[in-house]
């Protein structure tokens, strides 16, 4: 299963003990920031979680896997996530604290 945003919100919205609609505009702005932040060609880093970053990828030969036809792919931004070491930790031992 995955963590949806209206799952984030309800957690926020229960554990802290405040409005949903606040939860949810919290919720709304950290995303909004992150996002604005990787537009921006910066990183973002959590500690102890991770490290968002935009990385370039440059114009590539492809292939379109329903014809076989030989295409040029052209630059892009993409996003990428490496976790830290404590999230990596955690992870590895099976989510026991």
């Amino acid at each position: 299963m995955a963590l949806t945003k209206d799952h984030l919100i309800n957690t926020i919205h229960n554990h802290l003990d405040i409005q949903k609609s606040k939860s949810t505009d919290l919720i709304e702005s950290i995303l909004e920031t992150i996002k604005a932040t990787l537009a921006s060609g910066e990183d973002v880093m959590i500690t102890g979680f991770g490290k968002f970053y935009v990385k370039e990828k440059r114009e590539r030969r492809g292939r379109n896997p329903a014809t076989g036809e030989d295409l040029m792919l052209r630059s892009r931004r993409v996003v990428r996530f490496k976790c830290s070491s404590i999230l990596r930790d955690k992870i590895n031992r099976g989510g026991k604290s």
